[in-house]
């Protein structure tokens, strides 16, 4: 099996930066697992990692989608084991929900006939009716769904209306074994030392220009229904572009997004995925996992 890295944790932990470093280390190549750096011009809410950043080491799956394209999870799957099995180089895939993660790296299977538009008899009701519906039909899934994450609630009901059976069945079904011979590592550090990080991190997208950057987008034709504007750091403009946001909650809003979305982050990875956490503000311990990357790297044993 072809060895993939994977520098997994929350938002703003800093995975960029040491997925540089691994990257030199291994003369490795990265893959951005990110749903929103895939598109053209989002580039400061979505952290994008500039040119400079990058110090010369090739990055994939970056700046190659209108704003709006779908991109999803089986899209992320299809391309990025498409430069795994292709390049020479070894891949680090970098960042990532826990479904594109999962998705890439187990033998995890789409249903193709459920597509990636939900049933027209579902877009009358509501997120709350929309949510009833799951938890009546398919409980299992609806326990790893927020009731107001609509496009996952219309995804999951249009899969069970299209296959006759629900979604958490059809996952059940698949082996659940991974497809490569995969270390991730977790990047972690104190709990209120992050959500620090992650208030201040918000406060330099402000400085870097995010507003201007959003007005640019709407004024070259994207809306907030494009699916690049559903990401944390874009969604949260658009009371402030309606006049019932000032720009300061737009930010607290951002932050406190930021801030939930990075301890849901946690939770799915504990749960989900082998992870070797290590605290990556601490040097001795970001140069013990490296330790551990490299001896992996070496050897042909199993370190999951």
């Amino acid at each position: 099996m072809k060895k993939v890295l994977v520098i997994a944790g929350p938002t703003a932990v800093g995975k960029t930066s040491f997925s540089i470093k691994a990257a030199k280390m291994l003369d490795a190549e990265i893959i951005s697992g990110d749903s929103i750096q895939v598109y053209r011009g989002f580039d400061i809410g979505s952290g994008k990692v500039t040119e400079e950043e990058t110090e010369g080491i090739v990055h994939h799956l970056i700046d190659i989608m209108d704003p709006n394209e779908s991109y999803s999870a089986a899209d992320f799957q299809k391309m990025a084991r498409h430069v795994i099995d292709t390049n020479e180089k070894m891949s680090i895939i970098c960042g990532g929900t826990g479904l594109y993660l999962k998705s890439c790296l187990y033998d995890y299977t789409f249903n193709e006939e459920s597509g990636t538009f939900a049933d027209e008899s579902l877009e009358a009701f509501t997120n709350e009716e929309l949510y009833a519906k799951l938890l009546e039909s398919d409980p299992v899934q609806a326990q790893k769904i927020h009731p107001n994450n609509r496009r996952r609630l219309l995804r999951s009901l249009t899969i069970a209306a299209r296959t006759g059976k629900p979604q958490s069945e059809i996952e059940a079904e698949q082996s659940h074994k991974m497809i490569y011979d995969t270390f991730i590592a977790g990047c972690t550090m104190d709990r209120q030392k992050l959500y620090e990080r992650i208030n201040r991190r918000v406060e330099m997208m402000f400085e870097a220009g995010l507003e201007k950057e959003v007005e640019g987008l709407l004024k070259n034709g994207c809306t907030f229904d494009s699916p690049a504007m559903k990401g944390i750091g874009y969604k949260e403009w658009q009371a402030y572009f309606l006049g019932n946001m000032s720009a300061d909650e737009v930010k607290e809003e951002i932050q406190k997004h930021s801030r939930q979305f990075a301890k849901r982050q946690y939770t799915w990875l504990n749960h989900q995925m082998p992870v070797h956490w290590f605290d990556i503000s601490d040097a001795k311990d970001t140069e013990r996992i490296l330790d551990e990357i490299l001896e992996w790297k070496n050897t042909g044993g199993d370190y999951r």
